[in-house]
């Protein structure tokens, strides 16, 4: 078996390929998904703690 045919998989490299890229960009925006959730939630709480503590301060004045 040479590389030609193991890159044309006997017919049906349009499918095969294909799968292997889907599945690749699937994963790929999946993990960049994740981190932006992340990043927003790690805002969001960052915020929520500042908006506690400028509260706690406003009620022991």
């Amino acid at each position: 078996m040479n590389w030609s045919e193991f890159f044309h998989m006997g017919g049906y490299a349009f499918y095969v390929w294909g799968s292997y890229l889907l599945t690749f960009v699937v994963i790929v925006v999946e993990i960049l998904t994740v981190v932006r959730c992340q990043k927003r939630l790690a805002a969001h709480r960052g915020a929520d703690s500042k908006s506690t503590k400028v509260r706690s301060n406003e009620e022991t004045s």
